[in-house]
């Protein structure tokens, strides 16, 4: 955008240059002391020369805008890769928390499985011990 602001106000410059240029050869051409037909000779003369510079610097501001065109063109091809390049390191780093953490679960459930498994065959000892000694004492 600031591009854009800057390709704006060089034109307004350019164009601003060539309307005071142009209103100041008028006037100096009207105040001189010439003849009618001299000071038309010089207003076509120099209506002639200011056309020919206005095309030139509308050639230089074209020239310009390509230029400052294709390096926005640039610029934004090379931001948009360094986010993708950016987004997809972020992604696989990402991933690669996410299976640490999932193999970090893993672990911790199965640890938890085995000491829930051990509990209940210790539980089941018990219980077993319990009816051994209930059955021993009824007897």
């Amino acid at each position: 955008m600031s591009n854009q602001k800057s390709t704006n106000n060089g034109r307004d410059f350019v164009l601003g240059s060539l309307i005071g240029g142009l209103v100041g050869a008028a006037v100096a051409l009207l105040f001189a002391p010439k003849s009618g037909r001299e000071l038309r000779e010089n207003l076509n003369e120099s209506s002639g020369e200011w056309r020919e510079r206005a095309g030139e610097w509308k050639d230089v501001a074209y020239e310009k805008s390509g230029q400052w065109k294709d390096r926005a063109v640039e610029t934004s091809s090379q931001f948009s890769k360094s986010v993708t390049d950016k987004s997809q390191e972020f992604t696989g780093k990402l991933q690669d928390k996410v299976k640490n953490i999932r193999s970090s679960e893993d672990d911790e459930a199965e640890k938890a499985a085995q000491e829930v498994a051990e509990a209940i065959e210790e539980a089941a000892k018990e219980l077993e011990k319990q009816q051994d000694s209930t059955t021993s004492s009824n007897l």
